[in-house]
C-alpha cells in the first residue's frame, strides 16, 4: 500500500521543533511587531511575523495559534480571522486591536478565542497564549496512541493502524474533525461545536452531517464501529476521545 501523509493543499510542513511552540503574528506596524516578537522569541516561542494578512491562510498550519492584529492593510483582521479559522479550525486565534468597544469584541470572539486590548504587557500576552495552547493539547505528545492499536503523528498528519502497520488515509474532513478531538483531548465536545469550528457554518438542528463524518471516521479507526472505544458518543451533548 502507498504510503500518504494528509497535509491541506499548498500547505507547508510544520515550523514546530524540539518542542518549541510555534507562533503566526500578523502586524503591520514595524516598530510594535518587531517589539512583541522579540519578546515572544525571549520566551521560547518561534514567531512568523507577517505585515498584512496575505499568505496567511497558506501559513496557518504550520503554527499552534495566531495572533492577529485587526487593524491591517487591505483585508481587516475580522476578515483574514475568519477565513484563518475556516482554514485551520484547530488553530487558537487571539486578536488584538486598541478598539475597547464592546460590538468589536463581541464580532472578534464569534471566530477567535481570546481579545486582548492594546497597550498590553508582553507577559499578559504570553499568558493568555499559554491558555490557548494548553486548551489546544499543545504540549502532548507528538505521537499519540488511540484505543489498542491507532498511532496518530500530529506533526507529519499522518494516521497508523499497528496492526497491520499500514497508513489509514482519511479524507479532509475526517482529518479535520480527528484533529479537532486532539486538539480538546478527553473535553466532551457538543456537536454544534464541533461542526462550527470544522465546516465554519452554523449548525442546523437536525443536519446529519457530522453523524455521517463521524460514522465514516469510526469505520477507519474502531475495531468495532458499532461499539467505539476511540471517539465516544455522549448522548444529548456530542463527542468525546479519550487519551
Amino acid at each position: 500500500m502507498r504510503h500518504e501523509k494528509w497535509i491541506p493543499s499548498g500547505t507547508l510542513e510544520p515550523l514546530r521543533s524540539n518542542g518549541t511552540r510555534s507562533l503566526l503574528y500578523i502586524e503591520d506596524n514595524r516598530e510594535i511587531g518587531q517589539w512583541v516578537k522579540e519578546e515572544l522569541e525571549q520566551r521560547g516561542y518561534a514567531v512568523q511575523w507577517l505585515t498584512s494578512g496575505e499568505g496567511a491562510e497558506r501559513e496557518v498550519y504550520r503554527h499552534d495559534a495566531v495572533i492577529l492584529d485587526i487593524m491591517l492593510p487591505g483585508l481587516d483582521g475580522f476578515t483574514v480571522g475568519q477565513r484563518l479559522k475556516k482554514a485551520a479550525p484547530a488553530v487558537p486565534i487571539l486578536l488584538l486591536s486598541a478598539r475597547s468597544a464592546v460590538d468589536d469584541k463581541l464580532q472578534g470572539l464569534q471566530f477567535a478565542d481570546d481579545y486582548v486590548t492594546k497597550p498590553f504587557h508582553p507577559d499578559e500576552l504570553a499568558a493568555r497564549v499559554e491558555v490557548q495552547l494548553r486548551r489546544n493539547g499543545v504540549g502532548l505528545p507528538e505521537c499519540l496512541k488511540l484505543g489498542q492499536h491507532i498511532v496518530v503523528n500530529r506533526t507529519a498528519h499522518t494516521v497508523l493502524d499497528e496492526r497491520t502497520g499500514e497508513e489509514i488515509v482519511l479524507t479532509g474532513k475526517q482529518h479535520q474533525i480527528l484533529m479537532y478531538f486532539l486538539s480538546h483531548p478527553n473535553q466532551i465536545m457538543p456537536k454544534e461545536q464541533i461542526f462550527e469550528a470544522v465546516w465554519g457554518e452554523p449548525y442546523m438542528e437536525g443536519d446529519k452531517t457530522l453523524m455521517v463524518h463521524i460514522r465514516h471516521l469510526r469505520q477507519k479507526l474502531e475495531q468495532n464501529p458499532d461499539a467505539p472505544e476511540i471517539i465516544e458518543t455522549v448522548r444529548g451533548i456530542g463527542y468525546r476521545i479519550r487519551l
